[in-house]
């Protein structure tokens, strides 16, 4: 069962909004039995032009899901972005299912990805962020799965074929590229 973090700006976060946000996530439950310490970190954001963001970011053990929607209403938001996120479930796991049937590989072999460090386009080389990750065995495809759905343009993973640490990347041609160290 999930945990929720519920956090607003420019909005106060009332119990009806909160349980609907909760209600709307429980849904997920049931692709994650085994996620008890896991927590949706869910913000809700409000502009001037009455505009309603909803971004939802779920950590688990293997995959770290994250979805936003804007819409005109924040109900409907919810609702997109719960879309969303079942939809990035079942494509990982029917992926997962697939590699599973052709290589032999278990559902457990996939990596909590770190979020790329914030852009500064100053001249300063100050590192203002530090991400942690422990690498877990994949191959290219699914290491830019993961990269698409977390909306990130790089993704550092372990070759599950090599044993080195392989990064890929979103060219701007729009296909991908993979850099593999050399031994």
């Amino acid at each position: 069962m999930l945990k929720y973090s519920v956090r607003g700006e420019n909005i106060e976060v009332t119990g009806a909004i909160r349980d609907y946000v909760e209600k709307r996530l429980d849904k997920l439950n049931k692709y994650f039995p085994s996620a008890n310490d896991s927590t949706a970190h869910v913000n809700l954001k409000v502009y001037s032009d009455k505009t309603a963001k909803v971004e939802v970011t779920i950590p688990l053990p293997y995959l770290t899901l994250r979805a936003e929607e804007t819409s005109p209403d924040l109900y409907a938001s919810v609702d997109l972005v719960t879309d969303k996120l079942e939809r990035q479930i079942r494509k990982y796991k029917t992926k997962i299912n697939r590699k599973s049937r052709e290589k032999g590989f278990k559902d457990d072999l996939a990596v909590a990805p770190a979020e790329p460090a914030d852009q500064n386009t100053d001249v300063k080389l100050d590192v203002v962020r530090t991400k942690r990750v422990s690498l877990k065995p994949m191959d290219s495809e699914e290491a830019i799965l993961q990269m698409d759905m977390l909306g990130h343009n790089f993704f550092i993973f372990e070759d599950a074929e090599t044993n080195g640490i392989s990064i890929v990347y979103k060219r701007r041609d729009g296909r991908y590229g993979l850099i593999e160290t050399a031994e």
